[in-house]
């Protein structure tokens, strides 16, 4: 089975398992606690159902979007994400690749494995560099400054990750970065010859964008939840965000924002767009989904700034729900993620190239030809 064979989210995770090694595998899709939230995000979306109109002529639709002053030629970017060239040897560079030939933004992570100045090089699409804030301020100041100087067109701080959240698996397995050899992960790794191989025979595993300020990470293996809550700086305020929208001075975001007053505050600061998030349900369990958030954060802000839905989107009509709500966007990890590791750039290519075709038949179905004729007249909940 190969990338072509996968026609869905699911095929690609079945496929991400049999390829990478156990603790590789769980980190991408394991969550906390009891990965209540996790399940949640998904299952939120079956709890609305989509009302279609017809006889509309729908021979041609147009399924592009505006936000935070980027045009998409689909609504779903590829949201930045940590540590890829573990998942598959190229990495960033086949997600970017894949964005771009699909005319939408990619994300780079504070912890990803390619600069930002190779990626922006290769691929000059809308881009998104993720700013995780550490104690060392100067490394701050190095993070914004590469951003910038490689022409990224959004920032977006992440603001949910003041400590590590509790994700067990990891615990379970022995997941670091970069991995540490154990009895049980090297029975994990041997299994997985194909990843083992390109693992220590590529370019070795490096985190640029740190590396000349931290070892931790690495050159010294840590879980993620222990890099959170010792390298990140927990005294992040309000004022931090605030000065740091300022230094950038374009497109700015806080990425994990879930209650009304945080997302006016949001738009106090500067920012032209948020990230309606809980991290995939990896940090807080049994918070609040972002699509069940998403209506009360849109009436309240989305006339003054860039909603975004990010968590739990498997299907296009996960993305018609969401943007009939309010939401300029949406965002995720997983969604390329598995495809990453089943396939490379190929899987991501595949991944979207799914999602934008749901998307663009959805949107027939629905009887519509723009994507700003949705709204909450064609959405029903189940529940109150």
């Amino acid at each position: 089975m190969g990338a072509k064979s996968c026609h869905n989210f699911g095929d690609f995770r079945a496929l991400a398992k049999r390829r990478l090694p156990g603790p590789i595998f769980h980190y991408i899709d394991g969550a906390a606690d009891d990965e209540i939230t996790y399940r949640r995000n998904t299952a939120a979306f079956d709890d609305c159902d989509l009302v279609p109109n017809v006889l509309n002529d729908v021979a041609e639709v147009d399924m592009g979007v505006e936000v935070m002053g980027q045009k998409l030629a689909m609504p779903v970017y590829c949201a930045p994400t940590a540590l890829q060239r573990l998942f598959h040897y190229v990495g960033e560079r086949g997600v970017a690749a894949a964005a771009t030939k699909y005319g939408t933004m990619y994300g780079v992570s504070s912890l990803g494995t390619v600069s930002v100045e190779e990626l922006a090089a290769m691929a000059p699409g809308p881009k998104m560099f993720q700013f995780y804030f550490h104690k060392d301020r100067g490394l701050n100041d190095a993070l914004l400054e590469r951003a910038k100087a490689a022409r990224f067109d959004v920032m977006a701080l992440t603001v949910d990750t003041i400590t590590g959240g509790n994700r067990e698996r990891d615990l379970r397995t022995g997941f670091t970065s970069p991995p540490r050899l154990t009895l049980n992960s090297l029975v994990s790794f041997a299994t997985h010859p194909m990843w083992a191989l390109n693992y220590l025979f590529r370019e070795k595993f490096d985190l640029p964008h740190l590396s000349d300020h931290v070892s931790t990470g690495t050159n010294l293996a840590t879980s993620i939840g222990d890099y959170f809550s010792t390298m990140l700086d927990q005294s992040m305020n309000w004022k931090d965000a605030e000065n740091l929208c300022a230094k950038w001075g374009g497109q700015f975001a806080l990425k994990g924002i879930m209650s009304v007053a945080d997302a006016r505050r949001a738009v106090d600061i500067g920012c032209t767009g948020i990230m309606v998030s809980n991290h995939g349900g990896r940090q807080l369990d049994g918070s609040r989904t972002p699509f069940d958030q998403l209506a009360e954060i849109v009436d309240a802000v989305g006339d003054r700034v860039d909603v975004v839905c990010e968590g739990g989107i498997q299907r296009g009509t996960h993305i018609l729900k969401a943007l009939s709500v309010g939401a300029k966007a949406c965002s995720g990890g997983r969604l390329y993620l598995y495809a990453l590791a089943a396939a490379g750039q190929a899987g991501v290519e595949r991944a979207l190239g799914n999602l934008r075709t749901e998307i663009e038949r959805d949107m027939k179905l629905m009887g519509i030809t723009s994507l700003s004729q949705l709204s909450r007249d064609n959405l029903r909940f189940r529940r109150s």
